[in-house]
């Protein structure tokens, strides 16, 4: 079973609402964000909320705790539930079109990414595999889907990533806490590394992998409340990141994603916010807290950004999605 932390209230930042019409217009909200005593952050603003949508449902459109989200090329965002569908939406909350995983009675999918051919990497954490789809939900192929510890097989997997050269990654976590990595094609698993601890190198819970420029692999090491990043032979470059709920702190990092000017966003589980950080680990701001009103946020899961640089973060706790126009 998944062990999910306590919430705990963010001690840094809070949004004001200047102006608010609804969840579901293309209305558009001002909301600024302001620094409390102690918190560092850069001069320039982090964002402004611009649009928030979705609610709880089982029908088209809406949501039972969403735990994954991705973006295509075309700017169109991939979301998966806790009913094992994944559903296409527009930036502006716009149903597309929808598909389920082929088999969901022992758990749901916990990750989305794509690969560099632009089709659609699923997380099927409970059945030990990758589910890989083109982006209209056809299923071109499987990674995996037996549970061990030897190589090719996989304990609960979180995610996947692909390097410049094609080869694929897989994390997981539960008894193994690891990284794959496999050739192109997948059939043949060429490195693996990491083990459950808390030493460099290893993870609790590795819940996100993103490939930076120079084929540096980022990881959500969540457990352990930290960024470690590696090279492609597994080799650690760096780590930072304490528990904490202070700016520069983590709690539960579920999601990252990696910005222009050599910066990041984190996606805070347990601290119910996201935080921007130099990729050396010294924060410039953070922003949300727990709540459910506007601007507000329990215990989001996912953050992706599109090209014109605007966040879209998965409200998980309140069944939801919140943009916010980046300054960047």
């Amino acid at each position: 079973m998944e062990q999910m932390p306590k919430s705990v209230r963010r001690q840094c930042g809070t949004w004001y609402s200047v102006l608010s019409t609804g969840y579901f217009a293309a209305a558009r909200w001002l909301l600024l964000l302001f620094a409390l005593p102690g918190c560092d952050r850069d001069e320039s603003s982090i964002g402004r909320i611009e649009a928030v949508w979705g609610r709880q449902g089982i029908s088209d459109g809406r949501f039972q705790t969403p735990r994954a989200i991705a973006i295509g090329r075309d700017d169109l965002l991939y979301i998966v539930d806790k009913t094992a569908r994944i559903q296409v939406f527009k930036t502006d909350g716009t149903f597309l079109r929808g598909w389920s995983t082929p088999d969901h009675a022992n758990g749901k999918p916990t990750g989305l990414s794509f690969d560099r051919d632009g089709n659609l990497m699923v997380a099927d954490t409970h059945y030990f595999q990758v589910l890989i789809y083109s982006p209209q939900g056809k299923l071109l192929r499987t990674l995996g889907g037996k549970k061990g510890e030897k190589p090719g097989e996989f304990g609960f997997v979180t995610g996947a990533a692909q390097d410049s050269q094609g080869n694929l990654y897989v994390s997981e976590y539960g008894e193994y806490d690891r990284i794959q990595k496999f050739m192109p094609d997948g059939r043949r698993c060429l490195l693996q590394w990491g083990g459950h601890g808390s030493a460099p190198g290893q993870f609790v819970r590795p819940q996100k992998i993103v490939f930076d420029a120079d084929d540096h692999l980022w990881v959500t090491d969540a457990g352990n409340h930290r960024i470690q990043v590696f090279d492609t032979a597994g080799k650690l470059l760096k780590s930072w990141g304490v528990q904490g709920s202070k700016p520069g702190e983590l709690y539960y990092p579920y999601d990252i994603v990696l910005a222009p000017q050599d910066t990041l966003y984190v996606c805070e589980y347990g601290n119910h916010r996201i935080q921007k950080f130099t990729r050396d680990g010294r924060s410039l701001g953070c922003w949300g807290h727990e709540g459910r009103g506007d601007g507000e946020l329990f215990n989001p899961w996912g953050l992706v950004r599109d090209r014109e640089g605007r966040l879209y973060v998965l409200d998980t706790g309140n069944n939801r999605v919140q943009c916010v126009t980046n300054d960047e």
